[in-house]
């Protein structure tokens, strides 16, 4: 048995830590570093020679032979390119391994293979990848070896960035020098930076590999295309919370192993809602850091599934009926001396400082809830979002019962004079232990809840980046807190300010205040009412991206220009546009290579079968048989103009050259088509017997891990 001390003794084991370059850098050089990383001051080309040596020679110690740059283009997933340390042999044939400072901060990518939304043509290929030294090197080992990865920057030649760390680094500066603004007011002048600190939980499902190797839909989408429910769903909420399978947990065991190793906190663990759903989150990390570990943690569930004959599906919806998978993104702000700034404390109402963060919050939702809601959109997102467990298309804010009350007395009396307590928790169970309850309940429905320090911002895809939603909220938070911050500094009386902002902006933006069922129907009448967008798809999702607004937003604190927004809404409607081509062509060579023969096949076997009975016995009563005929047939009739009706939608889509016309034919004419031709074939799956059909069904999927 390993001994108590286990996670210890592995944990950042395979990362190029400040442990490790305080062990390995001189004095100097390291604080030289870590000045770079924590000030952003520039760091010197001798430096980063220095340090591209020691990091070459902890890498080949443990193993390393290659190195890459480990970017994340606009393909939402990463890319890397690799090459060894070997830079030639010396006169005794043995080889020389370099690794210089200028291989450490820079390389070269194919930008125009890359998804530039038009930033780049064909024929201009050079783009540059720039370390991040903010997020540290670690080593990766699977069947190719051991790497040295590198997390990076990727940008063209011109300059404008191609992925989705340069933006999501622009938007932490911004909301840095913002946040400080606002707290240097209240007097705080100890604290030097404010970073957006983000806990991504990750859900995903396990299904077996060798019957995920029998769904075209699964290998080629990542998602059912087509499949009847099963008999026993996640109606009896067994699943949820429940004790873990013993091929589950051995798997969770060597995930968690091998992301303690690369420095990543998992520590959450348990089994979801859904049959074969589960759930991993880690602990908080910067917000830079924390979109890197939330990418290796996607990519380690994926490749120690393979290893335990499993398949891990991260698509937010891939087995329709049951609940889908998201990414519950919790962010808040800290100082770089342990301060939350999102924390109410007891007497809230007497917080001015939080409240006014508050407020500024409040409004920056409200201002760009379309955005917010761009950030969150994604193919697989149109599948979950509204149903299940998933939150609501329509944005809104839950803050509970203690804030709203909060708000009421600011909006209404304009003085808040106390706080709702949560009180003594008691089960009436003698030998249980009574303790202190929180002021408020938790909100499920809620895409943007507060839950006592936090924001979680509950609409991300689980198999999205995180990148997109957290540069959007430090980016609207950085507009709101620098506005609040003008008015406060021209100020002649900042108390008497301060209260009055806080009162307008609460009474401003109240109305993206909403603490109840956001799955009810009369919410989804209300928020009309109130005027709050509600934007269901993906393809009326991507406007926001370029509107003036938005333009405007992210112009003024350069975390995107307008030709880089404009580039982001084309690769959206193509990445769109391709991802619905795709499963249109699946479905129409699922249906046409297996389904319909299959179910022909098994046609042909009934009448066979009943033509052997008359001949037996020409009394026989074979109204069975019969029907089943009809009824296969019929089904099978709808099957067919229904695959012919999608392959004409799919055509007339594919052919149209604007991408916002070719996203909505796509979205509008070619998914219904979808759907009608998945309505018959899952109904014939409920009467053709089990060995004539070509695939495992949802039962086998989610029931037999």
């Amino acid at each position: 048995m390993p001994g108590k001390n286990m996670i210890d003794e592995i944990f950042g084991c395979d990362v190029f830590s400040r442990k490790v370059m305080r062990e390995r850098l001189p004095e100097d050089v390291y604080k030289k570093l870590i000045k770079t990383i924590e000030d952003g001051t520039e760091l010197k080309p001798e430096i980063a020679g220095i340090v591209a040596e020691a990091m070459k020679n902890w890498a080949v110690e443990h193993g390393a032979t290659h190195f890459t740059h480990w970017f994340q283009p606009l393909t939402g997933v990463t890319a890397e390119k690799h090459d060894s340390f070997i830079s030639g042999v010396d006169d005794d044939g043995q080889a020389i391994l370099k690794f210089s400072g200028k291989e450490l901060i820079k390389g070269e990518a194919d930008a125009s293979s890359f998804p530039s939304g038009g930033l780049r043509a064909t024929f201009e290929a050079r783009g540059y990848t720039a370390w991040d030294c903010t997020s540290p090197a670690f080593l990766r080992e699977d069947a190719i070896g051991v790497t040295l990865c590198i997390p990076t920057a990727f940008c063209s030649y011109t300059g404008d960035a191609l992925d989705k760390k340069t933006p999501l680094l622009k938007s932490m500066q911004a909301v840095n020098d913002q946040a400080l603004r606002l707290i240097r007011l209240f007097g705080n002048t100890t604290s030097k930076r404010v970073t957006a600190q983000v806990g991504p939980e990750q859900e995903y499902f396990l299904i077996d590999k060798e019957k995920y190797l029998k769904r075209k839909d699964l290998i080629y989408t990542g998602r059912t295309l087509f499949g009847a429910n099963p008999a026993k769903g996640q109606e009896l909420d067994d699943h949820y919370y429940g004790p873990i399978r013993e091929r589950v947990g051995a798997f969770m065991d060597e995930v968690n192993h091998e992301l303690w190793k690369l420095g990543v906190t998992a520590t959450t663990q348990h089994n979801e809602a859904a049959p074969a759903q589960h759930e991993l989150a880690p602990i908080y990390a910067e917000c830079n850091l924390a979109v890197d570990h939330n990418q290796i943690i996607m990519e380690t569930l994926k490749k120690v599934a393979n290893r335990h004959g499993l398949a891990c599906l991260l698509h937010e919806k891939p087995f329709a009926g049951v609940n889908g998978s998201g990414k519950h993104n919790n962010w808040s702000l800290s100082t770089d001396d342990g301060i939350n700034l999102m924390s109410p404390g007891e007497t809230p109402h007497e917080n001015i400082q939080f409240l006014l963060i508050l407020a500024c919050m409040l409004s920056a939702v409200d201002k760009h809830a379309d955005l917010l809601r761009m950030s969150a959109a994604n193919v697989g997102n149109e599948q979950r979002l509204g149903g299940y467990e998933a939150p609501p298309a329509v944005i809104s804010v839950f803050v509970g019962e203690q804030l709203e009350d909060v708000i009421e007395q600011l909006t209404s009396t304009g003085e808040a004079t106390h706080s709702k307590q949560g009180g003594v928790f008691t089960t009436g169970v003698r030998n249980l232990p009574d303790f202190d309850k929180d002021a408020t309940d938790r909100n499920r429905t809620s895409p943007f809840a507060f839950t006592g320090n936090k924001f979680e911002f509950r609409m991300v895809g689980s198999s999205d980046s995180i990148s997109s939603a957290n540069t959007t909220l430090n980016t609207i938070a950085a507009e709101a807190f620098r506005d609040a911050a003008d008015e406060l500094e021209k100020a002649e009386d900042f108390n008497l300010c301060v209260h009055d902002l806080i009162k307008r902006l609460l009474r401003e933006h109240r109305r993206i205040v909403f603490n109840g069922n956001g799955y009810a129907k009369e919410w989804e009448e209300e928020a009309e009412r109130r005027g709050l967008p509600n934007i269901k798809s993906m393809v009326d999702a991507i406007p926001a991206l370029v509107t003036e607004k938005s333009k405007k937003l992210f112009g003024e604190f350069g975390v995107f220009t307008e030709r880089e927004l404009e580039s982001r809404a084309e690769v959206e409607y193509d990445i769109y546009s391709k991802a619905i081509n795709i499963e249109a062509k699946s479905m129409v060579n699922i249906a046409g290579k297996q389904i319909i023969p299959a179910v022909s096949e098994y046609i042909g076997a009934v009448a066979g079968n009943m033509n052997e009975i008359r001949k037996a016995c020409p009394l026989a009563d074979v109204t069975v048989q019969t029907k089943l005929i009809e009824r296969c047939s019929e089904l099978l009739t709808q099957m067919y103009e229904a695959r012919e009706e999608l392959i004409a939608a799919r055509k007339e889509a594919k052919k149209l050259t604007d991408s916002k016309e070719r996203a909505n034919a796509y979205h509008s004419k070619v998914v219904p088509v979808m759907e009608k031709l998945r309505t018959p074939a899952d109904k014939l799956e409920m009467i053709v017997d089990k060995k004539y059909w070509p695939m495992p069904s949802y039962g086998d999927l989610m029931f037999e891990v």
